[in-house]
């Protein structure tokens, strides 16, 4: 049996004086990593985003130039594929380029499970064939019937993911839930299911709603500076919707809400419907004063309205 190779320190070779990207400070070259959010965050969005920004060259988010343009393959297991060429092609209208002239490449079975051996090998044979420069699955919950909080059942998988790109040399993008009610939480200790998915990343994405359902983002990176706090919008008419990076000095000061402003907020977020202000108070579990005081300032600055069916939201 032979021993294992070293090499004196000061021999080992040198890093690149500069980060190789695949999106400039957004997504490393060849990086694998996640995109994470709670529900209706834009998750989708982003990554058709980033799908589009490889294939044109055009920057991502109208922000983030691409270093490197190739074709993609895309996975949406929860959408229908008129709703993914839709959404499509309401971020080339915002990127000023057409669809049909990008090297997009859809998979169109319905299932996808990555926990059979099946899979992976009809998975690992059309990116052996295709080539990629970007590999897009959305969202993980769709690619398996594993346990997502055992890590002894999430690590193989990833790590099936992790031999995909180092043998092919491709980016691996994932989309993954975040658990709700997690906004106390560091953005990538709030993913659901095991602690892999945060370690696993070399780049990762998080998108949250704050205060006055405002979206923002967070780009983190394992060997790059990271940014937190990024305003973004989805705009566009209809079906021709894109996301767009807001400057935040356009943005209205909106002060730091208190610990009870910041729950109530939450539990209007998850609410579908007006809370009166009972169910509001089970939901929060704070004192009547505390609850009325944050119902008062919120409502004074505009982050929430009173129906005649009781307290929500205010539109964005």
């Amino acid at each position: 049996m032979s021993r294992l190779p070293v090499q004196i320190a000061h021999q080992l070779e040198l890093a690149p004086q500069a980060e190789s990207w695949l999106i400039e400070k957004l997504w490393s070259e060849q990086a694998v990593g996640i995109i994470g959010g709670e529900p209706k965050c834009c998750k989708s969005f982003l990554a058709l985003d980033m799908a589009v920004s490889v294939a044109s060259g055009t920057p991502c988010l109208r922000r983030y130039p691409p270093v490197r343009i190739g074709r993609v393959l895309l996975f949406a297991a929860e959408d229908a594929l008129h709703v993914v060429r839709k959404r499509l092609e309401g971020i080339c209208l915002a990127a000023q380029v057409r669809l049909e002239k990008l090297d997009i490449q859809v998979i169109t079975v319905p299932i996808l499970r990555l926990d059979t051996s099946t899979d992976q090998q009809r998975l690992a044979e059309t990116v052996a064939e295709l080539q990629p420069t970007l590999l897009l699955l959305d969202p993980f919950v769709r690619l398996h019937r594993i346990d997502e909080n055992a890590s002894q059942e999430v690590a193989p998988l990833l790590g099936y993911l992790r031999e995909l790109q180092r043998q092919y040399q491709l980016a691996v993008v994932l989309v993954h839930h975040a658990r709700k009610g997690a906004h106390k939480l560091r953005p990538g200790q709030a993913l659901r299911g095991s602690s892999e998915f945060h370690a696993w990343g070399d780049s990762n994405l998080y998108l949250r709603r704050g205060p006055g359902n405002q979206l923002s983002l967070t780009i983190e990176h394992r060997a790059a500076a990271s940014e937190a706090g990024i305003p973004l919008a989805l705009n566009g008419h209809d079906d021709q919707m894109a996301l767009e990076v807001l400057e935040k000095t356009g943005l209205p000061e909106v002060p730091e809400p208190t610990s009870a402003a910041e729950k109530l907020l939450e539990a209007l977020q998850q609410a579908n419907e007006p809370l009166p202000f009972s169910d509001l108070r089970k939901a929060c579990r704070i004192r009547t004063q505390r609850l009325c005081t944050a119902l008062n300032e919120l409502t004074q600055q505009g982050h929430i309205l009173k129906t005649e069916n009781g307290y929500q939201l205010s539109l964005p």
